[in-house]
């Protein structure tokens, strides 16, 4: 590419036909009664009026522009001239509400703040208090004051000149354990990434995506979006994730993305079938474990297996079951090697490497590995090795074929009377057995352990369990250590907007139990 501005890779890859559709909204409708469609001319147009007004308002070089509105290509479309611009994109999810907003602004202090029409009264005041200059408007309808201003200009616009290791997003951390922190992004760090998986899950000529994720995260905004943009593919996309209507799209599709929860809501419905599936090229997997079971329904309900890759918010994707055939085969429980070009290693606590199979410390670099954190040194050098590779805080082992298993997170390790307990290791057991739909397990203060192994599960429907049963059951398959002194039958198991389980939910909510 003869750009190192991130945007202007993806737009050298729009096809040369500007006029062929380059996104078909699913739920959305045009004033002619059909689909609202947006060509990849209205991209390159759209996105050079943003860029055009962001640069009128004399930001400083380095500007960060926050968004906190819904799902729309509108919303893409700025998060691309952001990028044109030469600015700094600040995805933030709609969920969030004041304290934790307040908090974003503070720490990053963008110049311009981006939200829903119906939050300004509470957000503009939030932004204004911080310092942040201008505050605009964009709704799902396609109206708002950030479109009303862009209107009026020029849809004529030549990229920013960028360097590799420039900064072009800074993403938030779920902040599980203490103060959120923001992951800085170059535009090296995500274009090297989108080339690698643009060859490595074989983007084809005529590939069309189902976009049906949100685009304030990693998965949807960087994996899903850059893909099909450097394809030069088609997106069919959902503002609102509706698995019948998704299963209808398959038909005119061949790559869909997905988080673990929106295949078993899918799995759910009749209609998927083999022939449903049946121009489908490709099923991805990732941002939360995807449980075997769900690995393998899938594969007996569509006729598909789902390729899991491994990622997080600091590194972008670090690792992928195969696409290819020939280059190996996807394997339920795990997230295969190190993509090409990113180094992995697993080491025990003292540093020293893991033998096969052995747990340890998942240890990454390579191009894809982010800078560090927003205004954090102290913090960045700490999740930095001495010699250069970051500390992804996950805890898994690599087999004798390099594939990678994820045991789970290192600050989710229970050390139970000095014994080490893997929280992974006994969910899966608890995933196994009858009525069992799914699982979490967490430790918790013990005055005699240290730490005491909890368990949450959910029963499938119409099943019911009791959690003495499945302790005594556990008694006889794992080492006593193991076995959770207590089991909680839940209706659900709290998860945030990318389905992962929120254990310190569950951890703070059971502190006491043992007190």
């Amino acid at each position: 590419m003869s750009h190192a501005n991130l945007f202007a890779a993806l737009r050298d890859a729009f096809p040369t036909d500007l006029d062929a559709i380059a996104i078909e909204c699913a739920d959305q409708i045009a004033t002619d009664g059909g689909p609202l469609r947006y060509s990849w001319r209205d991209l390159e147009r759209g996105t050079a009026m943003l860029a055009n007004l962001l640069l009128s308002l004399d930001l400083p070089a380095g500007s960060r522009i926050a968004a906190h509105t819904e799902k729309s290509v509108e919303a893409l479309m700025l998060y691309l001239a952001v990028l044109r611009a030469g600015f700094v994109y600040l995805p933030l999810n709609q969920a969030y509400q004041a304290a934790e907003l307040d908090y974003f602004i503070r720490d990053a202090e963008p110049a311009v703040l981006v939200c829903a029409g119906a939050h300004f009264g509470w957000v503009s005041k939030l932004a204004f208090q911080a310092g942040t200059q201008y505050v605009f408007t964009l709704n799902e309808d396609r109206s708002g004051s950030l479109l009303d201003r862009a209107a009026s200009m020029s849809d004529q616009h030549e990229p920013a000149d960028k360097q590799a290791d420039d900064l072009a997003a800074i993403l938030y951390t779920s902040g599980t354990t203490g103060r959120s922190k923001g992951a800085m992004l170059s535009h090296g760090n995500l274009l090297s990434n989108a080339l690698t998986l643009k060859d490595l899950w074989d983007w084809k000529s005529g590939d069309v995506l189902i976009h049906a994720l949100p685009i304030f995260h990693v998965h949807g905004l960087f994996v899903a979006s850059h893909g099909a943009l450097l394809n030069g593919s088609k997106m069919i996309w959902f503002a609102k994730f509706e698995p019948r209507a998704v299963i209808a799209k398959f038909s005119e599709a061949t790559v869909f993305m997905g988080v673990p929860t929106l295949y078993v809501r899918i799995l759910a419905e009749a209609a998927l079938t083999p022939q449903a599936c049946a121009s489908m090229r490709l099923f991805i997997s990732g941002s939360a474990p995807l449980l075997l079971e769900t690995f393998e329904d899938w594969q007996a309900r569509s006729g598909h297996t789902i390729l899991e890759r491994y990622g997080m918010s600091e590194t972008l994707m670090l690792s992928s079951n195969p696409c290819r055939g020939l280059d190996g085969e996807r394997i339920g429980g795990t997230v295969g090697p190190a993509l090409p070009g990113v180094s992995l290693r697993v080491h025990k606590d003292d540093g020293q490497p893991c033998a096969t199979d052995e747990i340890g410390h998942i240890e990454v670099r390579g191009p894809n590995v982010f800078s560090g954190y927003w205004r954090m040194p102290e913090k960045t050098q700490q999740e930095f090795t001495p010699d250069g590779w970051f500390k992804t805080g996950d805890v898994g082992r690599l087999d004798s074929n390099n594939y990678l298993s994820i045991v789970g997170r290192a600050k989710d390790l229970i050390i139970s009377g000095g014994y080490n307990v893997y929280p992974a290791e006994i969910e899966s057991y608890l995933n196994e057995m009858e009525g069992v739909l799914e699982s979490a397990v967490v430790g918790v203060p013990h005055p005699d352990f240290g730490e005491a192994v909890v368990a949450a599960v959910v029963a499938r429907p119409e099943a019911t369990l009791d959690g003495e049963a499945l302790i005594a059951t556990l008694k006889r398959q794992i080492a006593n250590f193991k076995v959770p002194k207590q089991v909680f039958v839940l209706s659900e198991l709290p998860r945030n907007a990318m389905g992962k389980v929120q254990k310190n939910l569950l951890r703070q909510q059971h502190q006491g139990l043992f007190a």
